[in-house]
């Protein structure tokens, strides 16, 4: 399986290079402002990475996610670049850094095989906003703070979540890659 890691120039890239590395599949990793054209041809799977900055900022995320319409999984600022990309909008909450919550999410598919409510570390200062398009559903919150988690496209494979799964205190991370790469 090709699967494409889109930079936007953060650390915890590596963390879900790693991640997916461990599952058997060796992704390819490129900056989020790389010209389309020099991208692989064949990819069957997207990674958006977290990041700095807002999302209408994201460099090309939003192109790399029509150029290959594969399922898509956005993490932190790609979850926000997936709400930005189909209408929703996004402002400024409290920042947290580092900070672990209780997550409640629906059982969709990014949730098969995962507690009803699991904890899950955070690193944002924006969030998803509702109502969100009709287009969008809300498949997780923050039970501390009802903030949104996790959104999917209701038609096509594609998921974002707000927290990071990568992060070594977040609980069924490598779970959730897995419904990602494999039940999706």
């Amino acid at each position: 399986m090709n699967v494409l890691i889109v930079d936007c120039y953060d650390s915890f890239t590596y963390n879900l290079y790693q991640m997916v590395g461990q599952l058997n599949e060796n992704p390819i990793v490129t900056k989020n402002d790389e010209n389309i054209n020099n991208l692989p041809k064949k990819i069957d799977r997207i990674i958006l990475s977290p990041g700095p900055g807002a999302p209408e900022n994201a460099g090309n995320c939003s192109k790399i996610i029509d150029h290959y319409e594969v399922p898509v999984l956005g993490v932190c600022l790609g979850h926000q670049v997936i709400a930005h990309k189909y209408g929703g909008a996004i402002s400024k909450t409290k920042p947290v850094h580092g900070k672990t919550s209780e997550i409640k999410h629906d059982g969709s598919k990014l949730f098969k095989k995962i507690p009803k409510n699991f904890k899950a570390t955070r690193y944002h200062s924006l969030k998803v906003e509702q109502p969100l398009p009709k287009e969008i559903s809300v498949n997780a919150r923050s039970i501390d703070e009802n903030i949104v988690m996790s959104i999917s496209h209701k038609t096509k494979p594609i998921f974002g979540v707000q927290f990071h799964p990568e992060s070594i205190a977040s609980n069924h991370g490598n779970q959730i890659l897995k419904n990602f790469l494999y039940g999706v």
